[in-house]
């Protein structure tokens, strides 16, 4: 497939993927909302509920699925237009809300590119399979595909099939099913390439999770521009985002709670029962996208309790949004395709054959038969796994090896293996930021606030992130902690604190040290080690790619955002600023 026709195809899907969020967040503007943060979660929220209302509707009958589809894409279409049209939206807001929009379709256009960059448009499903890894991952990428077709054109008659080996629809969360089948009407190819695009627009959606979280949190233009660049170039971003399994998505939807909740916006927001709805939405559609989000979701919500608690009400209306979000699912887990817990008894039991047992048992019988000193032992292999011990040790070691003999290739592989598995070594040379961060407090070189308060609350929620996931994971070999067991907000956040405590203790060895690590974790994603015979490097696609980079970069940088914290939600703002107040009355 043309670079050409890749770009046309970005450009429908671009459209069709983010008009209902776009919608969502002019209507609630226009209702009164000014927070470029909370806006942002507002469409990150809103597009989640379209996209599992069409999981239902489809599941209902093909008919009403594919009349939904036409209705959110030409309904998003005249909500868009209604809120611009005669509305007071301030021009400064819509420009600032322009920002985050110009860096996911940038962010997404590169990576797209960068996946194609030695062809594979033809089989794009086999070629995100291995492009940034060099050994064939599973078949997880095509879950969601798979389910989608069934769902799309059988619904709710039948018995859903079972993905090869045993996989059932119950087991995987609908999420990203979901946001396929309102797509499905329009654009299909049987090549796979639009499933392919759109799987890669949703990952890249943590560009707008990131966006908000820094915005909330008021670092400072170079710090947000670093940040975000530096999440853009990680093996996290890329691996993730072109292997399109349901995992990016998710933790966008949980650093988008995270901008809400542990930054100065809870101040106001825990006392907001829209709010609550919001919250517990984000964090139901990131469980709804993938399981493991519970490890970013628990350390999110211990964020809450400890930066001040929120009323009854507030905690009563959250749980019943949740509830309303994800009680049919395990409905439909218990009752249409039973029993919907094998990926739950694989993490939590250590069980990855099938069996009759439920979570529960399963859970007791696995630790009953390894005893106390076997969980502890499982425990401490899940820590040394994060930490990048025994295999990763191994991996570096024969890929040095393959270094002094020339072997450049398997040098490069080495290298990707260890970026995808484990989470410390994931982190590039940014895993030294947590000791100069020491360092510079003890010279006394962090000052309170800012950059610094952000950095030891990214720290904080991935640390804690961290432990949580190592202690619940069952531990022995199916069920070890490596990076894709877990939610990747843990990462990105380290990322971000990484990158925010540098800046705010050694600001001028961060603005060359930080830049020099992004490039290196990325150089080995560039080269193709296994490609389609008779393919080759496009220039085109070369070009794409690197005015995509450039693009986002430019924009990353340039970006004249203040930190939307500064601004109460209650207050008033002066005319003409963009960042009016939010009234609590407001109903986004």
């Amino acid at each position: 497939m043309e670079q050409g026709e890749i770009l046309l195809l970005l450009a429908v899907h671009l459209v069709f993927t983010g008009l209902p969020g776009v919608a969502a967040v002019l209507f609630a503007a226009r209702r009164g909302v000014r927070q470029v943060p909370v806006l942002l979660a507002i469409g990150l929220g809103a597009t989640g509920v379209a996209a599992m209302l069409a999981f239902w509707l489809y599941y209902a009958g093909h008919e009403l699925g594919q009349s939904f589809s036409c209705f959110l894409l030409v309904g998003s279409a005249l909500l868009a237009g209604w809120s611009l049209y005669g509305s007071k939206i301030d021009p400064v807001l819509l420009r600032r809300l322009a920002t985050p929009l110009a860096l996911w379709v940038l962010g997404s256009a590169f990576l797209i590119f960068l996946g194609f960059l030695h062809g594979g448009g033809h089989s794009p499903e086999a070629t995100s399979v291995h492009r940034f890894t060099g050994s064939p991952l599973p078949s997880d990428n095509d879950i969601s595909h798979f389910f989608t077709e069934w769902f799309y054109l059988k619904g709710h008659h039948g018995t859903p099939p079972v993905f090869p080996p045993e996989w059932l629809s119950s087991d995987r969360p609908p999420l990203q099913v979901g946001y396929m089948l309102a797509q499905r009407p329009f654009f299909w190819n049987s090549d796979l390439i639009d499933y392919q695009i759109i799987g890669v627009l949703l990952q890249q959606l943590w560009i707008i999770g990131v966006w908000a979280l820094l915005l909330a949190a008021r670092v400072g233009r170079v710090t947000r521009a670093l940040a975000i660049g530096t999440v853009l170039l990680s093996d996290v971003a890329i691996i993730n985002g072109f292997y399109v399994w349901p995992k990016m998505l998710p933790a966008a939807l949980l650093l988008a709670a995270a901008a809400l909740v542990a930054t100065p916006l809870w101040r106001d927001l825990r006392r907001n029962l829209w709010a609550a709805a919001l919250v517990a939405t984000l964090l139901g559609l990131a469980m709804l996208g993938h399981g493991s989000s519970i490890f970013g979701a628990i350390p999110i919500a211990l964020i809450a309790v400890y930066r001040g608690l929120p009323s009854w009400r507030w905690i009563g209306v959250a749980l019943i949004a949740g509830f309303v979000l994800m009680a049919p699912w395990s409905a439909y887990q218990k009752y249409a395709d039973p029993p919907g817990n094998r990926l739950t008894k694989w993490m939590l039991a250590g069980v990855d054959e099938i069996d009759p047992r439920g979570t529960k048992e399963a859970i007791f019988d696995s630790y009953g038969e390894v005893g106390l000193g076997g969980a502890l032992h499982n425990k401490a292999e899940n820590f040394v796994t994060m930490a990048g011990g025994g295999l990763a040790f191994d991996t570096a070691r024969e890929g040095v090896d393959a270094v002094g003999e020339g072997d450049l290739s398997l040098a490069v592989k080495d290298a990707r293996i260890i970026l995808f598995f484990f989470f410390l070594p994931s982190l590039g040379l940014l895993v030294i930021a947590p000791l100069v961060m020491l360092f510079g407090r003890r010279r006394g070189r962090a000052s309170p606030g800012g950059d610094w308060s952000f950095a030891l609350t990214c720290w904080l929620i991935a640390f804690s992130g961290a432990v949580i996931w190592g202690l619940l994971l069952f531990g022995n070999l199916p069920s070890r902690a490596v990076l894709h067991a877990g939610t990747f907000a843990l990462p990105v956040l380290a990322f971000c604190g990484a990158v925010a405590g540098l800046r705010a203790t050694f600001p001028r060895f961060a603005n060359w040290f930080v830049p020099i690590s992004a490039l290196l974790m990325f150089l080995p994603f560039v080269p193709s080690l296994e490609y389609e015979p008779g393919s080759s490097y496009s220039l085109i696609g070369a070009l794409l790619t690197a005015a995509s980079l450039a693009g986002f970069g430019l924009v990353a940088w340039r970006s004249d955002e203040v930190g939307e914290s500064e601004v109460s939600l209650r207050g008033s703002a002066s005319a003409g600023t963009g960042a009016a107040s939010l009234p609590t009355a407001a109903v986004p």
